[in-house]
Parts: C-alpha cells; structure tokens; sequence
C-alpha cells in the first residue's frame, strides 16, 4: 500500500501516534508533527529513529511547534499557511487520557482542543480526510449493547475524561456534513499482541501487577466478575485498523468502534492472566458483592494498586457493536486477536519491564 500523503498528527510522540507514524511512514507517508514544546527533544530522537528503520528521508518528517489548546494551533502565520497547504490528512490523537482528570484541564485541552483542530480541518483546501481518535468510553453510563452509530445520550459519566471525550466528539460528528471524516473508538487499548510493549500500566495492568505480587496465593481466588466483560484490544490492532481506513473512502463518514467483537469476562481474564503467570486457573471466586466495596475501600488502592478511579470500568455493564468496523477490516485482512492469544505476551513485557521509564 502507498501512502502519498502529507499527515498532521497531533499527539506525537505519544505512544499511539509513534506508532502511527511509524507505520505510515512505511508506506510513504510525509509527516507534519505538531509537537509541545517541552517535548520537541524526544520528538527529534523519535522522528530521527523512524526514519532510519524505515529508510525514509528526515525531511518527510518536519516538527513543529504548537499547542491544539491556542488559537491556530499556536503556530506562526507562515507555519499555518504551509501546513493548510500541504496538508491532506489528518490524525487526531492529542488528548487527556487520564480517568482522573481534572475538570477544567480535560474541558480544555479534550474539547477546546478539538473545536481548534476542527477549524483547522475547516482551513484546509485539499483536506482527503480527517481521523478522529475517541474512545468507545464517550458511552458513559450506557448500560448493554452500545451501537457504532450512537453517540447522543443523557445517561451520565464516570469521569471528566468521558464526558470530555463525548462532547469533543459531537463536535466532529457535527462536521461530518462537511468534510470527510472517519472517527475511530478504540477500547481499552493494551500492549502489541506480539511483544508485549506498552508505555504505560493501566487498564488490564493493574490485574497483572496484582497477581505478579504473590502468584502462589493471590491467583487462588478470582476476584473477576462472570457478567462483566472488560473489551481490550491490542495496540497493533489499534494501529493496523486506523490506517487501513486511512486508504478506503468506505469508512467516509464512518463511526468505527475498534473493540473485540468477543470480550472475555473479567472472571476469564482473571484466569487467563493467572495461567500466564501462575500456570494454573483460580480455584474459588469472590463474589463480585464483597468485592467491590473491598475496592472502594481508602487503603485498597496501596494494596491492589487498582486507583479508585479505574474500579468502575471491572464491573462495567457495556458491550460494543463492530458490525461497521468488522465489514470494513475484513477486505484488509484485519481482525482483533483473541485476548488468550497474547496475553504471555503482555505478561513478559511486564516481567522484563517491572517499571517504565
């Protein structure tokens, strides 16, 4: 597949967009990195290595300058104007991904942020599309089945970063009148499916780093629920999908919910996790009634090392449809690995990597 494209991604080089970019860039791609200043350095050492496992010329990747949070993307006149007229693509990663986030700092940078990008979308002439990066999270308290195509709901949210992410992606969705535009709704995204790595330990991770403290006992009694799944879908996933739709005009104004189509329970996950670590299944399990309260608790978070903020999404009542996702990834040969088919994986990285830089 080429990609003869000038791509604005926002985001780098956080760990999505690194990996974007460097799966672009295989394929051709020319980049314009929007980069916060205080990560221009990592950003040069990230853009230079890519360059050099790809074989592609340092200048298909130029940093610049900005911030989504200020007017024009906080980028000199001339800086704008030449983005605006290179530009054909655009990824937009940039975001708090943090579940306890302050209120006034998720509005700001997950939703003005996005409102400045959309005017930026708006700018340019040559726009072939624009890719959104939600979350399958902006379904808030919904409880069942939630649809692709839904997204407008008064069911409330756990946390700033939700409701932050739904009102940011109303805002795109508004837009989709106007330009060609495809928004991506990962699930909770975990390590490559094949090596394991991540930049950071949260959502599944915290299940590992539990069982790891004491696999003798701890993987004893599965603290997992039968009735709640925890979607999760691995990074290359997340990766292979996103720019597979890049090259297909079918997902033009597409909702894609990038989840697994069939989510083990956190009862499974628990087991699969221990049969990693542990060689063997739980042979009890606590009621998920005793449980929760238990992770409620003040101290339980020193010692599960689960923060109260992620609790919720362990006994979540919420599944996601992938019809849309599934019709346009399976020409690509594209599909969502099952969770048992990787998770040594993930538990490897972790027993090599206890901590991350």
């Amino acid at each position: 597949m080429a990609f003869n494209e000038t791509v604005f991604v926002t985001g780098f080089p956080g760990f999505l967009a690194t990996r974007l970019v460097r799966r672009l860039a295989a394929e051709g791609a020319r980049f314009i990195l929007l980069t916060l200043p205080q990560f221009i350095g990592l950003a040069q050492l990230e853009a230079g290595q890519i360059a050099g496992e790809r074989g592609a010329e340092a200048n298909n990747f130029r940093i610049i300058e900005g911030d989504i949070t200020k007017p024009d993307l906080g980028l000199s006149t001339n800086e704008l104007e030449r983005a605006r007229r290179e530009t054909t693509t655009i990824f937009h990663l940039a975001a708090v991904y943090d579940l306890a986030v302050d209120s006034a700092v998720a509005a700001h940078v997950n939703v003005e942020g996005t409102l400045n990008i959309n005017n930026f979308a708006k700018s340019i002439e040559n726009l072939r599309r624009y890719h959104y990066i939600s979350t399958c999270y902006v379904a808030g308290k919904c409880e069942g089945l939630i649809m692709e195509t839904e997204l407008h709901h008064e069911a409330g949210f756990r946390n700033h970063y939700e409701e932050t992410k739904y009102l940011a992606e109303l805002e795109v969705n508004t837009l989709k009148t106007e330009l060609p535009i495809t928004i991506h709704r990962p699930a909770v995204v975990c390590g490559d499916s094949r090596t394991g790595e991540t930049a950071k330990y949260d959502g599944i991770y915290y299940l590992i780093h539990y069982l790891r403290k004491w696999p003798g006992g701890l993987t004893l009694l599965n603290i997992g629920n039968r009735d709640v799944c925890l979607n999760l879908v691995p990074v290359d996933f997340v990766i292979e999908a996103m720019v597979a739709l890049a090259t297909d005009d079918r997902a033009i104004g597409a909702t894609v919910q990038l989840a697994d189509p069939a989510p083990l329970t956190t009862h499974e996950l628990f087991d699969e996790i221990s049969k990693a670590i542990g060689g063997r299944d739980s042979f009890a399990t606590v009621p998920a009634g005793i449980v929760y309260p238990v992770l409620r608790l003040p101290f339980a978070p020193k010692i599960t090392g689960l923060p109260h903020s992620a609790v919720p999404y362990f006994f979540l009542d919420q599944t996601y449809d992938t019809t849309r996702a599934r019709e346009l990834l399976r020409p690509h040969g594209i599909k969502c690995p099952r969770f048992p088919d990787y998770v040594e994986a993930l538990v490897n990285f972790v027993a090599e990597h206890p901590t991350l830089g």
